[in-house]
């Protein structure tokens, strides 16, 4: 399997959670749960965001910097933290629910752009011997992460 491949079934798993919770959000009615549905997504996001910068940003580094985009997608993902973050400062249910879905938004915008830019980028930058070692480092890590938690 090659990375783009495993990387884009993550984001299909992404884009029907936060599907779920855009349905779930308006009808929740404590802070507390919002909030909890927050750290869920937040965990989920950061375990993606850091297997995407250290499998896959690297190898596409300089492709990023061609197109002048880099410090984009990096800001991109400690914004997408950032949005979880300050739910979890929320206080009143009407703040969560509207920086949740906020933040449901631009997790969709920026797994958009992945798909749409990176993911092709990938396929014509890289050889396909790299795309299926980068996913088999996928599965590797994904493997490993199991079996420490």
């Amino acid at each position: 399997m090659k990375i783009t491949e495993a990387l884009l079934a993550e984001h299909l798993v992404f884009h029907n959670m936060f599907d779920c919770v855009e349905a779930m959000t308006p009808g929740f009615k404590t802070v507390s749960e919002i909030k909890a549905v927050a750290a869920v997504m937040e965990s989920m996001l950061k375990l993606h965001a850091d297997t995407e910068d250290h499998l896959f940003l690297g190898p596409l580094e300089h492709c990023f910097e061609q197109i002048g985009q880099r410090d984009s997608f990096i800001a991109e993902h400690q914004e997408m933290d950032e949005n979880l973050q300050r739910v979890q400062q929320s206080t009143r249910v009407a703040e969560a629910q509207e920086l949740l879905l906020t933040a449901v938004a631009h997790s969709r915008r920026h797994f958009d752009r992945e798909e749409r830019i990176v993911f092709p980028m990938a396929e014509r930058a890289l050889k396909a011997e790299t795309l299926r070692e980068l996913g088999k480092a996928w599965m590797d890590r994904r493997t490993r992460m199991a079996v420490e938690a």
